[in-house]
């Protein structure tokens, strides 16, 4: 018998730099030096991405950053995070504490072993997927295209059509641009579906009813299963929020379909008309302001931010500039819980600055749409109901036949139930009334229907100086009458199937 010899490897060799310097990432927790807050320090070797990866997993915990500096210039990676819980308060809890320590502490390696894994098995498994939510019970289904009122009635009613039975999904508008992740199975067999010419058909299907409006001259429209894997976007899988990959995947799509530009009126564009004048208020109302110098000794571009502030607000910002190819080397951040500042030392991936005007008026429409679309004006209303095929096409139904429009819409299925989260506004832009809103309720019955924070708007202006009259709800400008009459009529064309 022939003897084979073949060199011996040591398991823990891959582990040797690391027992002989230390873990390459370094998570501190710090309660004492603050009294408000808990301060969160991360040193580690340094890596592109990794500053998303650990706003990720703060954002995912619903924790509040309100301070944070960053450095990552040369080799290692210097973070500092001031941090509260969702209520205001530090971080008292050790599950949570340790759970920052690990997630943070082991995210890259964990990624990487992933990847290893990933490629060793897929000469065995001829169907490796990339981690969507699949999970052997969900199909993936990606759409963007030009916003119009009534959209999402006609979507969710398009799926009830082709016996798809809606999961979950996620859904922004901003702009007159739609972008939408919806998680299906077949509604008889509750299965994934997976057999081609049925999902070409939904999606040519879904193509012809987002189109119906489209501007013919733009390629906007798209409607795709498992698109771009290789992003691996993940959905929130009953955490209570969205997940923030979900969240990148949605910018990442609002991007696609340039949702930073202003919506495009042609001649008969009677629905992006009215579209059009919202976004000349808005940007009457515009809070957040972006600028961008150079820093002519170091070769960067800083970038500064001021908005309005609110949860997820660096996560937004940082996921815009990585998406786009920037590197972020050294950056600030502050909130003294109104407003909110920062500053990013940035440069292009390929190491340059930004030299060109036009390259950066384009960085700073992108990063005042990415702040923006998250920001809804209207009024959140959560719906919960036993989950049936066709549930959310009669709730879309209702909320279109009594002219609420949808602007955003966050679905999830737990068990039998189903919890639906809409931000909706008037057809014409007023306020809604919320006796209005009651009889929307009774008319839903026996979906219960919940109004959360009131009025979601960011208006704050303050009152005039004199004694301010009461509301007038009859009395309207010429462009709340003239954008109500486009919308309604707006309403009455039907897509050609």
């Amino acid at each position: 018998m022939q003897k084979v010899c073949w060199p011996y490897f040591d398991p823990d060799f891959d582990n040797l730099g690391e027992r002989i310097y230390g873990p390459p990432c370094r998570v501190y927790i710090d309660n004492d030096s603050i009294q408000d807050c808990t301060v969160v320090k991360v040193n580690s070797e340094n890596k592109q991405g990794l500053l998303l990866e650990v706003v990720q997993i703060l954002t995912d915990m619903n924790l509040i950053i309100t301070k944070s500096y960053i450095s990552s210039d040369g080799g290692w990676f210097m973070d500092v995070f001031h941090v509260k819980d969702e209520h205001g308060n530090k971080l008292t809890d050790k599950s949570v504490i340790n759970h920052i320590k690990h997630s943070i502490g082991t995210s890259r390696r964990e990624s990487d072993f992933i990847k290893a894994s990933e490629a060793n098995n897929n000469l065995d498994n001829k169907s490796l997927e990339p981690p969507l939510i699949d999970h052997g019970e969900h199909t993936a289904i990606e759409m963007t295209g030009t916003d119009r009122p009534g959209l999402f009635s006609e979507i969710f009613a398009a799926f009830a059509d082709l016996h798809c039975n809606v999961l979950e999904a996620h859904a922004w508008s901003h702009n007159a641009r739609l972008a939408c992740i919806a998680y299906v199975s077949d509604d008889n067999t509750h299965a994934p579906i997976d057999d081609p010419s049925r999902i070409a058909s939904i999606e040519d299907h879904l193509s012809t009813v987002i189109r119906a409006t489209a501007d013919p001259a733009s390629n906007s429209t798209h409607v795709g299963h498992k698109e771009n894997e290789a992003d691996g976007f993940l959905a929130g899988q009953g955490k209570g929020c969205m997940n923030s990959n979900v969240e990148r995947r949605l910018h990442q799509l609002m991007l696609s379909v340039r949702d930073f530009d202003e919506p495009f009126c042609g001649p008969s564009s009677l629905s992006l008309l009215s579209s059009k004048l919202e976004y000349c208020d808005q940007k009457e109302k515009k809070t957040t302001i972006v600028s961008i110098g150079n820093c002519e000794e170091r070769g960067y571009s800083i970038v500064t931010v001021n908005s309005k502030d609110r949860r997820r607000l660096m996560f937004d910002t940082i996921c815009t500039l990585v998406d786009m190819q920037y590197v972020i080397f050294h950056a600030a951040l502050r909130s003294d819980g109104a407003d909110a500042f920062q500053e990013y030392f940035i440069r292009h991936i390929d190491g340059r600055a930004l030299n060109t005007e036009g390259e950066k008026e384009r960085v700073i429409k992108c990063l005042e749409a990415a702040i923006e679309r998250r920001v809804c004006e209207g009024v959140k209303l959560e719906l919960c109901a036993e989950n049936r095929v066709g549930l959310l096409s009669d709730i879309t139904r209702v909320l279109r036949e009594n002219g609420l429009i949808v602007v955003r819409a966050d679905v999830e299925t737990q068990g039998q139930k189903s919890l639906n989260a809409f931000y909706v506004r008037d057809i014409s832009g007023n306020k809604i009334d919320m006796e209005f809103v009651e009889s929307v309720k009774k008319e839903m019955r026996p979906i219960h229907l919940e109004v959360k924070n009131g009025d979601t708007t960011t208006d704050t202006e303050p009152p005039a100086t004199s004694a301010a009259p009461q509301p007038q709800p009859h009395r309207l400008s010429l462009g709340d009458i003239l954008r109500s009459q486009i919308e309604r009529l707006s309403l009455n064309f039907v897509p050609t199937k």
